[in-house]
């Protein structure tokens, strides 16, 4: 153990000690995601709750972040306010502002992604309208004095997500992109900006994905579900959160099993879409979201020499030949873009891709 990571650890069972009172019998490391921040889970010695989970937050590189993205919000004060909503957030217990550590809720390690696997129809049927469900409770909830509601998908993200895109997501082919694919993508992603910029903006999990919901042992059906992962919240269509949850790279769904939830969910809304405009934007949504995903796994591969990602590419790949399938039919200005998200190759063997 190297002495920051045992200074780390004495500083959790201070923390644990002064705050809730009780003594530490055990610190487990969690497996780490894309992102810098830590977790542990906490074994409490003779008390109520009987474990917490510790989250470190790293401290960021402002130089290190990219062209129009935000640096990400503290926890606080978004959770405090969805749970005074009566959305499944987990409760907060303690913190230490100085190296921000944050004591919350065990909601135990079973996210839906692994609940799903191999569960009964009815079952994964019964769990993702559990989940649908919370889509419109967030939508609803009214602004308020928090970063979330001054964050918004805009057309500097959208930009973004096109440039991420093109330097990493084509890297599939082997190939570094040339300047008319660039443009392609740049222009198709500017496009759905402008296209989606006329949507109702609501409160959006921004992450709302299978990792992202938790199934919290010996909670009974229509109350299983808790989210976390919540600080990157912001303002963005209504089916920002929809495209997340029902196209995520973890489980692929049936189509059948989307078109369902969306039928479903659609008029429970808070602005209730227009069936057909609520479709195209959904496809549209989900370009520059998996996009972005596809974009990622392959980066972490590449530069961390993560290549634990590069399992979900192949499910990546299809939603976006969907998507951009659909969204070239009822658009011809897509064209350019489906045509070159169809040359990706449903492939992982990324970390060999040259520049």
């Amino acid at each position: 153990m190297s002495d920051s990571h045992a200074l780390l650890e004495r500083r959790l069972r201070t923390l644990v000690t002064d705050t809730l009172g009780c003594s530490v019998a055990a610190i487990a490391w969690l497996p780490g995601q894309l992102g810098p921040r830590r977790f542990a889970r906490i074994r409490l010695e003779g008390a109520e709750p009987r474990s917490v989970v510790a989250r470190i937050d790293a401290a960021e590189d402002p130089a290190a972040r990219p062209t129009g993205v935000a640096p990400e919000p503290a926890l606080e004060p978004i959770r405090q306010l969805l749970e005074s909503h009566g959305l499944p957030v987990p409760r907060r217990f303690a913190v230490d502002e100085a190296v921000e550590i944050t004591l919350l809720e065990d909601v135990g390690d079973v996210p839906l992604r692994d609940a799903v696997r191999g569960a009964a129809r009815a079952e994964r049927s019964a769990l993702y309208t559990e989940a649908c469900d919370l889509v419109p409770r967030l939508q609803r909830v009214a602004p308020a004095d928090v970063p979330a509601f001054r964050r918004r998908l805009d057309p500097e993200l959208f930009a973004y997500k096109a440039n991420l895109f093109a330097r990493y997501g084509l890297a599939l082919r082997r190939r570094a992109p040339n300047h008319a694919e660039t443009q392609a993508i740049q222009a198709a992603f500017a496009r759905i900006s402008d296209q989606v910029s006329s949507a109702p903006y609501r409160l959006a999990h921004r992450d709302f994905q299978s990792a992202n919901l938790h199934v919290v042992p010996d909670r009974a059906p229509g109350t299983r579900l808790a989210m976390i992962d919540l600080q990157g919240a912001f303002l963005a269509p209504p089916e920002y959160d929809l495209v997340c949850l029902l196209r995520d790279s973890y489980v692929e769904l049936e189509a059948g099993e989307v078109q369902g939830q969306l039928e479903r969910i659609r008029p429970e809304l808070p602005d209730a879409p227009e069936p057909e405009t609520f479709a195209h934007r959904f496809d549209l949504l989900t370009l520059t979201r998996k996009g972005k995903d596809l974009a990622r796994f392959v980066q972490a591969a590449r530069e961390r020499d993560d290549a634990r990602f590069l399992q979900h590419v192949p499910a990546t790949v299809r939603a976006l030949r969907q998507a951009a399938s659909r969204a070239a039919d009822r658009n011809p200005d897509f064209a350019a873009l489906a045509d070159i998200v169809d040359s990706l190759p449903e492939s992982t063997e990324a970390t060999s891709c040259g520049e």
